[in-house]
């Protein structure tokens, strides 16, 4: 059964790094259009980061561009998320998504993680 699991969070001081990991077991990690979202408390899922899967180009929304890093290993099938210069704003849990096409519109992915929460606090 097809299956995303995250993990890598937990809590960090502003200007630390923390790398999520996105294991698929169940799938070919380069088949599918992969996504990171967050949900910070008391606000809308936002899409972060997402990876095409044909070409492996990756797209980042504004915020987080030149800080955070999204990788593909196939031949482990896992998204990495490397995050660097975490800000307060970060705060959130973070979701990885797959689906059969690439964007910010979470209706766009089929398969979702349970999550994982990142705290960033001084």
């Amino acid at each position: 059964q097809a299956q995303l699991v995250e993990s890598g969070g937990g809590s960090v001081r502003p200007g630390g790094s923390l790398r999520l990991s996105c294991d698929a077991p169940g799938f070919t990690v380069d088949y599918y259009a992969i996504a990171w979202f967050r949900q910070a408390p008391g606000k809308e899922l936002e899409g972060i980061s997402f990876i095409r899967a044909y070409d492996g180009n990756t797209y980042y929304v504004d915020s987080v561009k030149g800080r955070f890093t999204m990788s593909r290993d196939n031949a482990k099938n896992t998204v990495y998320l490397q995050m660097n210069n975490l800000k307060t704003g970060d705060t959130a849990a973070y979701y990885c998504a797959a689906g059969n096409s690439a964007g910010w519109d979470p209706d766009l992915y089929n398969y979702w993680g349970q999550g994982t929460q990142v705290v960033v606090s001084s």
